[in-house]
């Protein structure tokens, strides 16, 4: 037996306190990082074993090189010792199992006293993840691993890429969705403003809308009456300026009406003159320049009556276009109105078959996507730990929570999609839109 010496007392005495401590930090007893203080060893677990002996005769501690070393539990929960041979662990831990070795060794060589043995842990078996995770395999193993934990080194829950775009899929038509109800609100706020235009009413009613508590659709219907306004002030404005262009005409016909009278006396008073100056200038009182003169001024007056007569007929015509334009006013626009509440009820029929439409995609999708989803959004995952005890498999149910153990396979299931109830799913989204319907 090759044997290793550490000298560091020359008595013959027991080792001192500073000597123990000396020989346990030379057999490296401190446990590697992440090892379960006092739990049992499963199988495949690697552990270091080292023994020392103090020899009284020569003062020194004597490593026994050729029993120790590196050593890993079989299947069989058994760990091969040279000199003692094959050694049960059971349910020891690392600290029992180095003093049953110790004990073992004291009575296979016939020692007074056991040597001293140390079992340090290497490296404890993996865990392993399978099931619905995206990287199922094994992975290393630290104190106080947790479900959720190895379901994070695992990748998390599996999604297909199928999955995934059906993911955004969702994404995209719930956003198309609010999208078109948002249209469908101001759609039948437009036709119910057309509507009170085309009936004349004063206001717009949007009372009997059951979403006029909503902020969108209150700041709608406010723009809405706002236009409704606007545009009856500016058909008010030039149905006005016509009526006012029609009363001014009217006041010029009666101003050339009254001109008209005084030109009609003035020429029968020349007209007069015109007769008695003839009679002159037949009995020779008068010259026949003056005759001439007369009838000139009979001719202006006449004249100047028809120009009066003429400007009365022009504002008579006037008078007319101005009603004719003031009536075409309104007439254009009850046709402008009814035009364009025709397009937009037939607009508001198509945003309604759109919203069935992307609804029902919307269902379709999510009917697609792999997973199940609780009360409040997140996946369903269930967890089951299959462990050996005893050389037996044992199934155990578990939680995030749950607490693994060296060599623990960790299966984790997403439920059946059949069991999905996807309508439930987006009620929130596609809620009823009454107002709309």
């Amino acid at each position: 037996m090759v044997m290793q010496r550490l000298r560091f007392s020359t008595g013959r005495h027991q080792p001192t306190r500073l000597g123990r401590f000396l020989i346990l930090l030379a057999l490296g007893t401190t446990t590697c990082a992440g090892a379960a203080a006092s739990a049992p060893l499963p199988p495949h677990t690697k552990i270091r074993l080292s023994v020392v002996q103090w020899m009284p005769t020569k003062g020194v501690y004597e490593q026994w090189g050729s029993i120790g070393g590196d050593l890993t539990v079989s299947d069989a929960g058994t760990v091969s010792v040279p000199v003692l041979g094959s050694v049960a662990v059971g349910d020891l831990d690392d600290d029992g199992l180095a003093a049953e070795i110790g004990k073992r060794l004291k009575e296979k060589i016939g020692l007074v006293d056991a040597p001293a043995t140390t079992v340090q842990v290497l490296e404890y078996p993996p865990v392993y993840v399978v099931g619905d995770v995206s990287r199922p395999g094994e992975y290393k193993f630290s104190s106080g691993l947790t479900v959720l934990q190895a379901l994070a080194l695992g990748g998390g829950e599996f999604r297909a890429p199928l999955a995934l775009e059906g993911a955004g899929e969702v994404t995209r038509l719930a956003g198309a969705l609010k999208e078109l109800d948002d249209s469908i609100t101001r759609s039948s706020a437009k036709i119910v403003r057309l509507e009170a235009e085309m009936a004349g009413a004063a206001s717009v009613d949007f009372s009997r809308q059951p979403d006029k508590a909503e902020p969108f659709a209150a700041a709608v219907y406010n723009q809405e009456q706002v236009i409704f306004e606007a545009r009856a002030n500016a058909v008010d404005r030039k149905a006005k300026s016509f009526a006012e262009l029609r009363d001014l005409l009217n006041e010029e016909i009666g101003v050339l009406e009254q001109k008209t009278k005084s030109t009609d006396e003035n020429i029968k008073s020349i007209q007069q003159q015109v007769d008695s100056t003839a009679m002159l200038v037949a009995k020779g009182a008068v010259v026949a320049t003056r005759q001439g003169e007369v009838e000139r001024a009979l001719r202006s007056y006449q004249d100047t009556r028809l120009d009066i007569s003429t400007a009365i007929m022009r504002a008579r015509q006037s008078i007319s276009q101005t009603t004719r334009d003031l009536q075409a006013l309104y007439d254009e626009r009850k046709t402008e109105v009814a035009s364009e509440l025709q397009s937009e009820r037939a607009a508001l029929v198509q945003l309604k078959v759109k919203r069935e439409t992307s609804q029902r995609l919307l269902l379709d999708s999510l009917s697609s996507l792999g997973g199940v989803a609780s009360g409040d959004g997140k996946p369903l995952l269930t967890f089951v730990i299959v462990r050996r005890e005893n050389g037996t498999a044992n199934e155990i149910s578990a939680s995030e929570t749950t607490t693994l153990m060296p060599g623990d396979v960790v299966k984790v299931t997403r439920p059946s999609l059949q069991t999905a109830k996807p309508v439930e799913q987006v009620s929130s989204i596609t809620g009823a839109d009454q107002a709309s319907r």
